[in-house]
């Protein structure tokens, strides 16, 4: 066996998904993602999937950084888009969710990603930002960028998402996404 077939291997831990989805539906949007970048609330799994987390919000605006590695190459050595897309629909949902109200949830509707340069697992960390251009009270838009370790863009993406209003009254209960 050669160095390059030797298996490698990543060890992954999160958080309870429905404890943190509770305390999303507890909160205004900004305020519980301010509890995330804090530390007060864990990240959500798949941003310890994807070794990413949210490290900064505003209202209308959200922030993830991504250390990538060589576990998320394709089968040509680079950084797989899925990766690059992954990260821009979290962080335009975020940026969307820092304008809802207490009880109020999302759903992606389109994501649409430009790449614009191949990223290789020195390229990190990463670096994304995402913008809400319209809010809306049952559609919203927003978009964003990621940006490799110099800061040069390396992708643009555009979100269009549903915001989900509860069926009670605002805390008392998680609205039903379509499909579920």
């Amino acid at each position: 066996m050669t160095t390059s077939q030797i298996p490698r291997s990543r060890l992954v831990e999160w958080s309870d998904p429905t404890a943190i989805a509770d305390q999303a539906m507890r909160a205004p949007g900004l305020e519980f993602l301010q509890a995330i970048v804090d530390g007060t609330l864990p990240q959500p799994p798949m941003a310890t999937l994807l070794r990413s987390r949210l490290v900064a919000v505003t209202r209308g605006s959200a922030t993830f950084t991504c250390d990538v590695d060589e576990s998320m190459c394709n089968p040509i050595g680079s950084i797989h888009g899925g990766v690059v897309c992954t990260l821009l629909d979290s962080v335009l949902g975020c940026a969307v969710h820092t304008t809802l109200p207490v009880g109020h949830g999302y759903t992606s509707i389109d994501t649409n990603v430009q790449f614009q340069r191949g990223l290789q697992p020195t390229s990190g960390p990463l670096t994304a930002i995402g913008r809400v251009t319209k809010p809306g009270r049952r559609v919203a838009f927003a978009e964003g960028e990621v940006a490799d370790a110099r800061g040069v863009v390396v992708a643009r993406g555009y979100g269009t998402l549903l915001v989900i209003a509860p069926e009670s009254e605002p805390g008392q209960g998680q609205p039903q996404i379509p499909g579920d």
